[in-house]
């Protein structure tokens, strides 16, 4: 939805009530503003669609995680204690498009340690699980699967299938189960690290099994 610069003649008592909610809300005057008319004309607006896609996520999440402050409107994230030594941290991040066609939105995982050696089992893990994903979903991208890893960090990008038209329910909905998914899985290979060989096929299951539920969004 795109924006443009309007000139608006109020009065000071509106100005000074919309400031002192805005304000309340952590948002701005014309983000306020822009938002209550287009409840009163009953308009979608990306910043309502995307509270929308998030209250679906969240709906998602038992109490493995815990939310984080959110440095935009346009982001969420999560935090889950893994149970490991030392209870590392694992940071979920998803950052949405604006227009929600095509790409969705980005997932960002990051790995809270400064241990060389828990980093490198992290990041075998994502190793094994881009191998999966390449195996099952590589075909359906025409530049390549779209993730990445680097030192802790695994970064993947969601994208809505040409064909299928989805709510925001249906996008908040399957974000929130990739994410429950990937979440289980990590705890999973980490709690039989004593067997790696059973650590990777423990993974691959559950894996397949949420493939073979249907995958709304890729």
């Amino acid at each position: 939805m795109a924006k443009s610069v309007y000139s608006l003649v109020l009065d000071d008592d509106v100005v000074h009530a919309v400031d002192k909610l805005a304000v309340k809300m952590n948002t701005s005057r014309s983000s306020l503003i822009n938002s209550i008319l287009a409840q009163k004309l009953e308009l979608n607006t990306p910043k309502m669609r995307m509270k929308e896609i998030f209250a679906a996520m969240q709906s998602l999440m038992d109490s493995r995680f815990q939310l984080v402050e959110q440095p935009s409107e346009s982001m969420l994230s999560v935090k889950s204690l893994l149970r490991y030594k030392y209870r590392p941290t694992v940071r979920y991040s998803v950052e949405l498009a604006r227009d929600l066609g095509g790409k969705v939105g980005r997932l960002k995982v990051q790995f809270r340690t400064t241990s060389e050696s828990l980093i490198a089992i992290f990041d075998s893990f994502f190793k094994l699980w881009v191998s999966l994903e390449k195996s099952n979903l590589a075909h359906l991208f025409d530049g390549g699967f779209p993730c990445s890893i680097s030192q802790g960090r695994f970064t993947r990008d969601f994208y809505s299938p040409k064909q299928e038209s989805l709510s925001d329910e249906d996008i908040g909905t399957a974000i929130g189960r990739y994410i429950d998914l990937l979440d289980s899985c990590i705890q999973q290979y980490f709690e039989n690290l004593s067997d790696p060989q059973r650590a990777a096929r423990l993974t691959e299951q559950t894996y397949n099994k949420y493939l073979s539920q249907g995958v709304l969004i890729l």
